[in-house]
């Protein structure tokens, strides 16, 4: 989750009910600062009755933010608005399409060394806002293994991006079911190998 820096913000727990549910009021005193999305994440945590609230922005899949609050166990979370009272959202590209047979071994999920580092890189460089990353398989094997596959090297890459630090907003596998080519050809099989990152801005 991205967590954006915050200053001069009061924040009330409030604990009702028999059961102790919580309602949550953050209350803004002298103003509440965002960072830029360029910041680091600030961790900003409150400890309340020997538990830990901690105020987040999170980013769905689809690019819009989310006010969030969570003692994890209970809490809310609620679109965020702009001033005209629009979703604040932003926009969803694919970014990078980077062919399966340059990552991995045939059949395999564990990125090469070679791979590791050209993922880094590029995910140094990128400056998304977040990314989602998408596996694809040719129409070899059944439907489920293809699928299983897919979703585990598009994961593979996912825990790369995260030791650079980038937010992952999504991880999917889509196996043989999106094929960009043909698979009665080597060659259209080749192109449907391939794992996508769409990046969030």
């Amino acid at each position: 989750m991205y967590i954006w820096g915050a200053e001069n913000v009061t924040i009330e727990f409030l604990k009702t009910g028999r059961k102790g549910r919580a309602v949550f009021a953050l209350l803004a005193s002298a103003g509440l600062a965002l960072a830029t999305m360029g910041a680091a994440p600030l961790q900003a945590q409150t400890r309340v009755q020997g538990e830990n609230y901690t105020p987040t922005i999170w980013i769905d899949p689809d690019g819009c933010e989310h006010w969030v609050m969570d003692d994890g166990a209970e809490g809310y979370m609620d679109l965020k608005l702009d001033r005209q009272g629009r979703p604040t959202c932003h926009p969803v590209r694919s970014c990078a399409v980077m062919p399966s047979d340059q990552l991995f071994a045939t059949d395999k999920y564990a990125i090469s060394a070679a791979g590791r580092k050209r993922l880094t890189e590029f995910f140094r460089k990128a400056g998304a806002t977040a990314y989602i990353i998408i596996g694809h398989t040719d129409s070899r094997a059944s439907d489920e293994y293809n699928m299983r596959l897919s979703y585990n090297r598009a994961n593979a890459v996912a825990k790369v991006a995260r030791k650079t630090g980038a937010y992952v907003a999504d991880v999917r596998g889509y196996g043989e079911r999106m094929p960009k080519a043909s698979n009665a050809t080597a060659a259209g099989m080749q192109q449907n190998r391939r794992v996508e990152i769409l990046c969030i801005k």
